[in-house]
């Protein structure tokens, strides 16, 4: 199952939700905020796209912790419980599940990355 973490109030998880819906793939779709992804989660995506790309460099979040100057020095283990102690550090949306490990939405990236659900 395709984990889909998510904000109500951000643009792209509600184009990424739609884009998901139109091709009729399943997901389970988690706040972010209050529910962020495990450490297992992050570990997983940071694998498949990197750490840095894990983070919501344009957040208030990002900018109050001066993240700009602590991600450099911070081990990964450090940045990812981070990141699953803090939801809205978490760039989204953020999905994981089936083969699947991306996090902000680019609809041809994505077509790429769903192909196989796409023709199934």
């Amino acid at each position: 199952m395709i984990r889909f973490y998510g904000y109500k109030g951000c643009d792209g998880c509600r184009k990424a939700k739609k884009w998901l819906l139109a091709r009729e793939i399943d997901f389970e779709e988690l706040p972010i905020r209050e529910t962020p992804p495990s450490i297992d989660e992050l570990k997983t995506v940071a694998d498949a796209i990197g750490l840095k790309r894990l983070f919501n460099t344009a957040g208030g979040d990002y900018r109050e912790l001066g993240m700009k100057n602590k991600l450099p020095t911070m081990t990964e283990s450090e940045a990812l419980e981070l990141l699953h102690s803090r939801g809205n550090l978490v760039k989204r949306p953020f999905i994981v599940g089936e083969g699947i490990a991306v996090t902000g939405f680019k609809e041809a990236e994505w077509a790429e990355l769903f192909e196989s659900f796409l023709r199934a």
